[in-house]
């Protein structure tokens, strides 16, 4: 229950009221153990809550009523906002809960109008009602004002007209509709086809339905102006989950209509990274070419950026701006987008929870809240839903989010059943398997018999997104893929005639890894040659088997023996061999592999095999003369004792003949054949203390390498290639140009792959640079840091409205070019913090928060401006009609008394020390 101690009244304090259906007011409901309350735009509120049956005004609650959602800012006035009325229509209870508590979900007032529907009229063509070039305003009083009549929500106060919006402004005859109704669509379902349309915004006050022009009432501009509502991290806002997609996104649709019509809408200006998408979207009810393109624009208009979904937690105790006061649903405030900066975005929901002691919690949904597919079904909306057909225009298909049929129970038993699998690329893919007991009943025990389940799914972190995985006529789906090694929950729903049933309790389910190795390799295949050793791999496992889509290498292990530990000497990542060099000679050596996966997963060792180098003859003997058992030195001469041409190359031990045994020009070009010199015929230091000119060298002819003095270099270069055409490499190289009488080390990167940067390094004897470039190299494109002998700057180069960098010489002085970012949440090891704040008349207090307990102490300058009319310096006679001081300082934040007779804004700088 609410607990409220005398003095000390709530910053943001919320309460309920219980309503006669209809009717008066019959009080507050001061006992509840908890609600909470969601506030969409252009969409039905929500209410939860509980309540025990010993509680004040506990009978109120037992029969149909209506409760109100009631606001106070320390301790004024309570006020209901806009969609704060509620219905109780629905409760729940445990029976063997003693205390005899209960709980309700209660829609808005606003999902009664779904009890309104729309009937035949006096023209009809092909049996509906035609609305030729008319409002909005004029379709929706058509509905509401024969409904009345019929007695339908005699209750309700439609405050707009044929002509005019309930701000009292002509309807936008831009916006003037042409549709052919079904009988039956009833008002909520056209309200929210319209807004989903962008032809209104609509809410209510109490029991008035509110409808306005899209994007003027409730889409007050509160982010500019002298005194933006900005919600700032640290002060009014402090949780911020972000999530993004490119999903919905097109530039093309297809609006199909009625009576073969179809029309194709462009919009040139939408984000198109990878070119033109198209898709396409059903009118229904749409005959004439104007409202086919009006409708065509509005889902475009929403499909030409990437869909945000923008979370900001409330902080009621510090925060200077409050939800419902300073901004409402539809408002577009100042807030921290997903990369920080403040950005002007258009909130979209207003969640709101109090606990049982009445602390309130929430948060603001800000920007485009995804529409998932979820929505598209329950409302079967006109618009573009992730990319997909829709069907509308003529509101007679959508359906409200809440549901407004019989609702299913949950589904109980759901199991997931995990697996991973390798997809064509050789990545490893989760699957799961999901069964659970079939849906007998709807939520008041009556038999019924389900159309569908569907199953959703989001990886089990905090404020991670539902997405619908799998439709299913069964009680079984499957789904994939999925990441392996990652945790998500799955929870599961029946739909019967288009109404969504409650949901299943989630089940977590940690999704399966790979963890199946390739094949054992064959045996290696083992040779030796001059005295190295070469281990062979015919590229297939033990069986004969090839190897599977996710191989990644395999591993070569030698052993000085088959019962000694082996080590790994190389891998090859197809068949092919590798070389073993430096092994003594007569001595085995044990060779055997294993194979490896893209996940790591090793396979068991192949068989091993054994091999030792060989000599051609025993190295005392090479060089020597046998005399008995020992060898003269000298005693044979090789003209006597060998025959012509029966000592050839397959004879001669590797490094039997040195140059020391070979004439002065002994061996001439005409001895050698033609390519019978390689590198394989090469000593490492063959050509040591050599001078090589004229020559391209390269370390391969394609593919990764590199490059020495290539062609078309203007100076010494060395190239590093990655591979492909080699277009696109790494460079090394020294010019005498830059500077006069010195050389200049230069390295520059490859371009991105937009081929709109590239990075260069340079060091002079006296200079040195490292910047971002534009492709060419030829123009600043980013940060910058250059140090000199008389100077150093570092920063950012683009362009001159962007230009920022410090600035340091030899004459001890600092100076800095740009500007300052506002405060945002900078962390606690910020150094600086920068903003302002405004206090109104009187004496007040106004405390500055940093978001965080910053990491040393803070030291606040804080100045004050008087900005009221006349103030400037054409008057030096003003007197200032206001104290103030810096009253207190901490590292969480500071605090500022004054006592003026008008408001002051106060700004300030804050450095940590």
């Amino acid at each position: 229950m609410q607990v409220i101690i005398p003095g000390q009244p709530q910053r943001y304090a919320l309460r309920l009221a219980a309503y006669e259906p209809n009717g008066d007011r019959l009080g507050v409901l001061p006992h509840h153990l908890g609600f909470e309350v969601g506030t969409p735009l252009n969409d039905v509120p929500s209410l939860k809550l509980t309540y025990p049956a010993a509680g004040v005004g506990a009978e109120w609650l037992e029969t149909p009523a209506e409760i109100a959602v009631e606001y106070a800012i320390d301790g004024g006035q309570w006020q209901e906002p806009d969609g704060g009325r509620f219905l109780r229509i629905k409760r729940g209870a445990d029976m063997s809960d003693l205390s005899g508590t209960r709980t309700y979900e209660c829609p808005a007032w606003s999902w009664q109008l779904r009890k309104l529907i729309m009937y035949a009229g006096p023209v009809m063509a092909d049996g509906k009602r035609p609305f030729s070039a008319v409002s909005a305003g004029a379709i929706l009083r058509t509905l509401i004002d024969e409904g009345v009549n019929r007695g339908t929500l005699t209750h309700l106060d439609a405050k707009f007209s044929t002509t005019r919006d309930s701000a009292g402004q002509l309807w936008d005859e831009d916006k003037l509709l042409t549709l052919e109704l079904e009988p039956g669509v009833d008002l909520l379902t056209l309200l929210i086809n319209l807004a989903e349309q962008g032809v209104i915004d609509w809410t209510m006050s109490g029991r008035e339905l509110r409808v306005y022009n899209e994007g003027t009432v409730l889409g007050h501009d509160l982010a500019s102006g002298s005194a933006p509502v900005d919600l700032r991290m640290g002060r009014d806002i402090d949780e911020a989950p972000d999530s993004a997609t490119l999903e919905d996104i097109a530039s093309a649709i297809l609006v199909r209509g009625e009576q073969g019509l179809m029309v194709e809408v462009t919009n040139p200006d939408a984000y198109t990274p990878w070119g033109r998408w198209e898709t396409s979207q059903s009118q229904g009810g749409v005959s004439d070419q104007g409202t086919a393109i009006l409708l065509g624009n509005n889902a475009l208009q929403r499909a030409s950026r990437e869909r945000a979904q923008l979370t900001r937690g409330i902080r009621f105790e510090v925060a200077r701006w409050l939800p419902f006061e300073h901004y409402r649903p539809g408002d577009h405030v100042l807030a921290p987008g997903p990369g920080g900066q403040m950005t002007s975005l258009r909130l979209r929901q207003i969640t709101l929870a109090v606990d049982k002691d009445g602390t309130p919690s929430g948060n603001v949904t800000l920007n485009d809240r995804f529409l998932e597919r979820e929505l598209k079904l329950a409302r079967q909306a006109a618009g573009i839903l992730a990319g997909g057909v829709g069907s509308g225009g003529d509101g007679g298909e959508p359906a409200p989010e809440q549901p407004g049929g019989r609702v299913a129970t949950k589904p109980l038993g759901l199991l997931i059943d995990d697996a991973a699998y390798v997809d064509e690329y050789g990545y490893a893919r989760g699957q799961i398997t999901a069964t659970w007991s079939p849906v007998t009943q709807d939520a008041n025990g009556v038999a019924i018999d389900p159309d569908n389940y569907e199953l959703y799914a989001r990886v089990n972190q905090a404020a991670e997104p539902w997405r619908l995985i799998a439709s299913s006529d069964d009680t079984a789906a499957t789904y994939s893929p999925l990441v392996v090694a990652t945790t998500y929950a799955f929870k599961v729903r029946a739909v019967a005639q288009g109404t969504k049933g409650e949901f299943s309790d989630p089940v977590v389910a940690l999704i399966e890894d790979d963890t199946t190795p390739p094949p054992v390799p064959s045996t290696p295949a083992l040779t030796t040659r001059l005295g190295v050793i070469e281990v062979g791999w015919d590229g297939l496992g033990q069986n004969g088997g090839g190897m599977p889509s996710d191989f990644e290498l395999v591993r070569v292990h030698m052993a000085a023996a088959e019962d000694s530990p082996f080590e790994v000497v190389d891998h090859l990542r197809a068949a092919g061999a590798a070389l073993v060099a430096d092994q003594p000679y007569n001595t085995p050596r044990w060779f055997r592999f294993t194979s490896v996966d893209r996940r790591g997963n090793e396979s068991a060792p192949s068989n091993s095999a054994s091999i030792a180098t060989q000599p051609l003859v025993d190295t005392d003997l090479i060089g020597k003369v046998i005399s008995g058992a020992n060898i003269v030195d000298g005693t044979v001469n090789a003209a006597d004792a060998v025959i012509a041409n029966t000592v050839t190359g397959n004879l001669v031990q590797a490094n039997a003949i040195d140059t020391g045994h070979l004439r002065a020009n002994a061996v001439t070009l005409d001895k050698l054949a033609a390519g019978s010199v390689d590198a394989t015929r090469l000593t490492a230091t063959a050509i040591d203390g050599k001078t090589i000119t004229g020559a391209h060298i390269r370390t391969a002819s394609t593919g990764r390498r590199l490059e020495f003095a290539p062609p078309g270099a203007t100076y010494p270069e060395m190239r590093f290639i990655p591979s492909g055409a080699g277009t696109n490499y790494t460079r090394l190289r020294t010019r005498d140009d830059r500077f006069t009488g010195e050389a200049t080390f230069e390295i520059t990167s490859g371009t991105n792959s937009g081929a709109t940067a590239a990075s260069q390094t340079t060091i002079a004897a006296g200079f040195m640079q490292m910047q971002v470039l534009d492709a060419g190299l030829s123009t600043p494109n980013g940060g910058l840091m250059e140090i000199a002998e008389g100077y150093a700057r570092y920063g950012y180069f683009r362009s001159a409205d962007r230009e920022q960098y410090f600035w340091f010489d030899n004459t001890g002085r600092t100076r800095h070019i740009g500007r300052w970012w506002d405060y945002t949440v900078l962390g606690n090891t910020a150094g600086i913090f920068a903003g302002s704040i405004s206090l109104g008349s009187g004496t007040q207090f106004g405390t500055f928060s940093y978001g965080a307990e910053m990491t040393g102490n803070m030291g606040p300058v804080v100045t004050m401006r008087d900005g009221a009319a006349g103030n400037s310096n054409s008057q030096p006679s003003f007197n200032p009609n206001a104290n103030w001081c810096l009253v207190y300082s901490t590292q969480f934040g500071f605090t500022v008394k004054t006592t003026t007779t008008s408001s002051k804004a106060y700004y300030f700088w804050t450095h940590r020390h």
